[in-house]
C-alpha cells in the first residue's frame, strides 16, 4: 500500500522492486445524474456572479486610476523644481 496515493503495490521481495501498481479506485463524485446537473447549473451561477463581481472592479479600476493619477500631479506640483540644477557647497566656492 502507498502512503501517498493510497494504490496498491507489488514489491519483489528479492530485488525490492515494484512489480505492478494498481491505483486506488475513485468514488464517484455524483450519485446520478440530475446530481451531476443540478451541480453544473450551480456552477454556471457561480461563475456569472464572478464575471459580473470582475466587471464592475474592472469600471472601478478607471476611478481609482484617475485618483492616484491627480494625487501624483498633486505630488508633482508640490515638489521642488527640478529643471534648474541644485547649488551643492563645493559649487559655491
Amino acid at each position: 500500500m502507498c502512503p501517498c496515493c493510497e494504490a496498491s503495490l507489488r514489491v519483489d521481495p528479492v530485488t525490492r522492486a515494484v512489480i505492478s501498481h494498481t491505483p486506488k479506485p475513485v468514488a464517484r463524485t455524483f450519485a446520478d445524474m440530475e446530481a451531476a446537473a443540478k451541480a453544473m447549473r450551480e456552477g454556471d451561477v457561480r461563475k456569472e456572479s464572478l464575471f459580473r463581481q470582475s466587471v464592475e472592479n474592472e469600471k472601478n479600476k478607471a476611478d481609482l486610476l484617475d485618483k492616484k493619477f491627480a494625487e501624483a500631479v498633486k505630488k508633482a506640483k508640490e515638489a521642488p523644481d527640478m529643471s534648474k540644477p541644485l547649488l551643492r557647497d563645493f559649487d559655491l566656492d
